[in-house]
């Protein structure tokens, strides 16, 4: 049975991220260029983590309310190829306009301890990602980009470990090319082109790939993917020890003042 979840525990799990749709599109074959619907992240661990997904959304959603949500990994929304985005597409979802938009992805990709997060990941039917904010990346810079290209990219790569926010705990080592040459428009509406290199070529590759309805753990073979998920259950199950032993200790503190 899997633990319940305290709003101190879903605290807890937060901090525990690494920092690192089109609705009407059908999900093909992987043959054809899209994904079928995946199955959970873990055969043997998906309630707890579907149940510590959906909590610590929910409890977070509560707390701030200019941000967004993250869907769950399973939902179809993730796994589809995005129309190209127009500014018309915002008045549906009562955005006023890029700007604001940004803003709230940029709130929901803090608040989640992420550097990067694609609009399919809380549901929304933007060809859109925002990327950066951290200090040692840049400093700090981020980026909005909407309609995403990569016109070219090194032959030379990189293996590196990644995770996603979509997949809380999870981390798989990737090997991407080691820079790219990029272009998109940003929440001024205003033409892009640049070169990324090193992380900010690995994280614009990682969420571009989440506007073609791919996620990182396509990346990697079956092997290395159950490796993966042995090391997340084992993560999440330290992380729940750790909190226990931290809410234990504070009763016991609050105990010995009475």
């Amino acid at each position: 049975m899997a633990e319940k979840l305290t709003p101190e525990k879903i605290e807890e799990a937060a901090r525990h991220y690494e920092n690192i749709t089109s609705g009407k599109t059908p999900i093909l074959d992987k043959e054809k260029g899209l994904l079928k619907e995946q199955q959970p992240i873990l055969d043997s661990q998906a309630k707890p983590i579907k149940d510590m997904h959906e909590q610590l959304t929910k409890h977070l959603k509560k707390k701030d309310p200019n941000s967004y949500p993250l869907i769950p990994p399973t939902d179809p929304r993730l796994l589809m190829k995005i129309a190209p985005f127009t500014d018309d597409m915002l008045k549906e979802f009562e955005i006023k306009d890029r700007e604001e938009l940004s803003k709230k992805m940029y709130n929901s990709m803090v608040k989640y301890g992420g550097i990067g997060l694609s609009a399919n990941q809380v549901g929304l039917p933007f060809r859109m990602f925002v990327m950066g904010g951290h200090p040692q990346i840049e400093e700090g810079k981020v980026r909005n980009c909407f309609n995403p290209i990569i016109k070219d990219l090194s032959e030379e790569t990189i293996n590196m470990k990644e995770g996603c926010l979509s997949f809380p705990f999870l981390f798989l080592m990737i090997n991407r090319p080691k820079w790219v040459n990029v272009q998109y428009t940003d929440e001024k509406g205003e033409t892009v082109e640049e070169y990324l290199h090193g992380m900010s070529a690995r994280i614009f590759q990682h969420e571009n790939e989440h506007m073609n309805g791919y996620v990182f753990t396509d990346l990697v073979s079956k092997m290395k993917l159950e490796r993966g998920k042995k090391a997340q259950a084992k993560l999440i199950k330290q992380t729940i020890r750790a909190q226990q032993q931290r809410l234990r200790n504070d009763v016991k503190a609050k105990t010995l003042k009475v």
